[in-house]
């Protein structure tokens, strides 16, 4: 592996090694882990009854100034596995009995997760739980290893991207990376318990006062996508996380109305097949805690 990355849109050429740590995600090559357990508050087509086997990953090639995880985003914390360390993570998840062995924030682990996965036959998917903000030479590294892409569809716009991520390029590759997604995939497949086996499952987090973007991705999405094909997500938990003095509209949560009017908006453009939050999902206790849990075995 070249210790001079170039794995995500950044192309930042920062020197990683195993365990030094460099770049925008300020991670080595290996990865490093804070959780691995079950986990239960995602989609009910991936959390099911039995909780997705969820293995969270530090560090992040995005600078999101609202990052609900910004404990594990902004630093390089966890324990480092190996290749044969993550196969066991991923083996033990298995065999505690969950639906699949979702991968949360793994865009600059990619090529150590690649090598992982193609040496185990874990027998339930594999869901990519990422930003988008990847690069397509990148993903093609995951073709026929990752069955469910969840990919999120932050923003359209390059100068809201560029405020809130730090990636004014965030648009067009979270695009490219998606369109690749589904190329791998293809139309979505649920099993006979209403669990997603293979596809694309599209998230996107409402902001304060951006709903004129948010109806600018359910357009997009809409448009793009054969009917049917895709599911959608609509996510109204956004949080007010401490330090956005600089950002007074993310200051408040998403409004009723805000939600009322875009989950409306929705069924206007007939993207139906995929889900909505209340506002009950508002609040941080639906931050798991990222201890080590599922480490030590």
């Amino acid at each position: 592996m070249n210790p001079l990355c170039r794995d995500c849109p950044r192309h930042c050429d920062a020197p990683r090694t195993d365990t030094s740590a460099g770049g925008v995600c300020l991670s080595p090559l290996l990865p490093r882990v804070v959780r691995a357990a079950p986990h239960y508050g995602e989609e009910p087509c991936i959390s099911g009854v039995r909780g997705a086997g969820t293995i969270f990953f530090s560090g992040c090639n995005l600078r999101c100034v609202f990052c609900q995880n910004r404990e594990i985003s902004r630093s390089s914390v966890g324990k480092t596995l190996s290749v044969p360390e993550l196969r066991d993570v991923m083996l033990h998840l298995r065999d505690e009995g969950v639906h699949n062995i979702e991968l949360v924030t793994p865009t600059h682990f990619t090529r150590v997760i690649a090598e992982a996965l193609a040496g185990v036959d874990l027998g339930v998917p594999v869901v990519w739980n990422s930003s988008a903000y990847e690069s397509v030479e990148t993903l093609r590294l995951l073709d026929g290893l990752v069955q469910v892409y969840l990919p999120d569809l932050k923003y359209l716009s390059a100068e809201t991207a560029r405020r809130y991520s730090a990636a004014a390029d965030y648009p067009e590759a979270a695009k490219a990376a998606i369109g690749e997604m589904f190329r791998q995939r293809g139309s979505y497949q649920l099993d006979g318990d209403g669990l997603l086996q293979s596809g694309v499952l599209i998230r996107h987090l409402i902001l304060p006062e951006h709903a004129a973007e948010s109806m600018d991705i359910i357009d997009y999405v809409a448009d793009t996508f054969p009917a049917g094909s895709v599911l959608f997500s609509l996510m109204s938990q956004y949080t007010p996380m401490p330090g956005l003095e600089r950002y007074p509209e993310l200051m408040r949560p998403v409004t009723a109305d805000e939600n009322a009017n875009l989950i409306h908006y929705m069924h206007v453009r007939r993207l139906q097949d995929g889900f909505w939050q209340e506002l009950s999902s508002v609040g941080d206790e639906s931050i798991p805690l990222f201890d080590g849990s599922g480490l030590d075995f």
